[in-house]
């Protein structure tokens, strides 16, 4: 009888032990998780600072990049440290630009590890893609867009007004219409996403072209940040563009 008392508080013991080896094992894998999750945030902190520092210490030439597509415009400052403020805030988004690629690698490094190897394939490509899409449709609003949109602006009150603007208006401008388009070209990988999760298929995508028309214009109206039809025209086709375009890979993927 002692021993059946014995061998069944030895059990329970030893499970009390492995329950509390395993709380213990979770515990550990929690702070090791936050430990680098902490770790790495604070690496995307010092890139983005860095990033931002390096800017702001080469402004000037930062300025003249943003204002080469408003040739013939004289830009005024219209309150005491409007320009410098202006540059505090192009210093910040041209660093948060040139410091993404290292912030989504950290991003893709922390998430690796509990991945497996069929999602590692997907993300893998999606995440360059994404990147190389955005980066296309910065270029793309910085040549294509901008100018387009500064010219009608331009030769719309030549006759009547001298064109005099505010720096700092006209950054928020160009940011604004640069960011929304490195975003909206985003619509392939979206398009993807969803075939790969077999939500819609890219029959049916490519069927609802003229659905995604209406839409594209209506998205180019409120994308692009001034009223102009050249810009909308422009962003509406490369929508579609787009559009077609993943909807093709799609199909080109389930084949």
């Amino acid at each position: 009888m002692d021993k059946i008392i014995n061998n069944s508080s030895s059990i329970e013991t030893n499970g009390s032990l492995d329950s509390l080896d395993g709380i213990n094992g979770d515990e550990m894998a929690l702070s090791e998780h936050i430990e680098e999750f902490s770790q790495r945030l604070i690496f995307c902190l010092i890139a983005l600072t860095g990033a931002v520092l390096t800017c702001f210490a080469d402004i000037r030439q930062i300025v003249k990049i943003f204002q080469a597509p408003a040739m013939g415009v004289k830009f005024l400052q219209f309150a005491p440290g409007e320009y410098f403020f202006a540059s505090i805030k192009i210093a910040v988004f041209s660093g948060l630009l040139i410091a993404s690629p290292i912030i989504l690698y950290q991003v893709f490094l922390y998430v690796l590890p509990g991945m497996t190897k069929k999602e590692r394939d997907i993300l893998l490509p999606m995440t360059v893609g994404s990147g190389l899409l955005f980066g296309v449709g910065l270029c793309f609003s910085y040549f294509f867009l901008v100018p387009a949109a500064l010219r009608f602006f331009i030769t719309y009150g030549s006759e009547v007004v001298e064109p005099f603007w505010s720096f700092d208006q006209y950054f928020d401008f160009i940011a604004v219409l640069i960011f929304t388009t490195g975003l909206a070209f985003q619509v392939p990988v979206v398009q993807i996403i969803l075939g790969l999760l077999g939500i819609v298929s890219g029959q049916t995508m490519l069927s609802a072209w003229k659905y995604v028309v209406v839409i594209a214009t209506a998205l180019a109206a409120v994308i692009t940040p001034s009223t102009d039809p050249v810009t909308q025209i422009l962003m509406a086709s490369a929508l579609m563009t787009l559009y077609l375009g993943g909807s093709g890979i799609v199909l080109l993927i389930k084949k």
